[in-house]
């Protein structure tokens, strides 16, 4: 196996497309490294990404918009106020993955590149309307973070790219999102059931939202029907009964030891309404 340390994105790259064998790129390596221990993966070309600069920075931009660096730990997201205060659907979705040693040094990009469609901060992710910076040997571009996972252990990503910064747009005012699961215990498990919502209030009206729902298809899912079914209300009882049909209706889950189906597409629809009301009082400012 080669180690290599590149000091910038391009190299980093380029040492990916040239490689002949099996690659994998090292942030924090809460999944690439357990893997390797367990021989599920042994790479011929581990690509250390932690000496580029700024990849543990968390930024705000003039405009208020965030840009996170791909090596930015679940832990730092968690004690930067502002950004929690801005965004604590996200913050407390991330919190979710593993213990606190984990919490150390796991990031939100590698919990997407996972793959894994149980992941706690890609629904977070997608419902904040988050997109990632993609560089490779064609060049860097923008993508959505719905458009990364294609399947379990899935991505869109090419021989050569990576994801070099993960972009958050800037909190509204009377806005507000939140992420919920279902897990069989009480800590440390993988979600059954995942949901977050973010929106965004006008005199109590929600007039923009983005649901998305995880482990109940084959990757997360952006679910507008979702949306549709709570924009333009107040989150009275029928909307959200028809926010609980539309969740429910998006699912196409699995059966296995974790949870049927019919428990799944259940789960799916109770999270939904739950989590939108605490994403509605907290755009109230609750």
């Amino acid at each position: 196996m080669n180690y290599h340390t590149p000091s910038s994105f391009s190299d980093a790259s380029a040492i990916a497309a040239s490689s002949k064998g099996k690659t994998r790129f090292l942030a924090g390596g809460t999944d690439v490294l357990v893997q390797m221990h367990s021989d599920i993966i042994t790479p011929d070309d581990l690509i250390d990404v932690k000496k580029i600069q700024g990849v543990k920075d968390i930024t705000k931009n003039k405009d208020g918009s965030w840009t996170l660096g791909i090596g930015v730990s679940g832990a730092a997201m968690s004690e930067h106020a502002e950004f929690k205060k801005a965004w604590p659907g996200l913050v407390e979705a991330t919190d979710l993955i593993g213990s606190t040693q984990i919490q150390g040094r796991a990031t939100i990009v590698g919990n997407l590149c996972n793959g894994s469609p149980a992941a706690d901060s890609v629904p977070a992710q997608i419902a904040a309307g988050a997109t990632v910076s993609v560089i490779g040997p064609s060049g860097e571009r923008i993508e959505k973070v719905e458009n990364i996972p294609t399947g379990p252990s899935k991505t869109s990503l090419k021989k050569g790219e990576l994801i070099s910064a993960v972009h958050i747009p800037a909190r509204e005012k009377n806005a507000g999102d939140a992420y919920l699961r279902f897990i069989p215990r009480t800590e440390m498990d993988i979600a059954v059931v995942g949901c977050a919502v973010s929106l965004r209030l006008d005199n109590g009206i929600i007039t923009e939202a983005r649901v998305a729902l995880g482990a109940v298809a084959p990757t997360v899912l952006l679910v507008d029907e979702c949306a549709k079914a709570i924009i333009g209300t107040k989150l009275d009882k029928a909307a959200l009964k028809r926010l609980a049909q539309a969740a429910e209706k998006a699912c196409n889950p699995i059966d296995d030891k974790r949870g049927t189906i019919e428990f799944r597409t259940d789960i799916a629809g109770v999270l939904a309404v739950r989590t939108a009301k605490k994403a509605y009082d907290r755009a109230q400012g609750k």
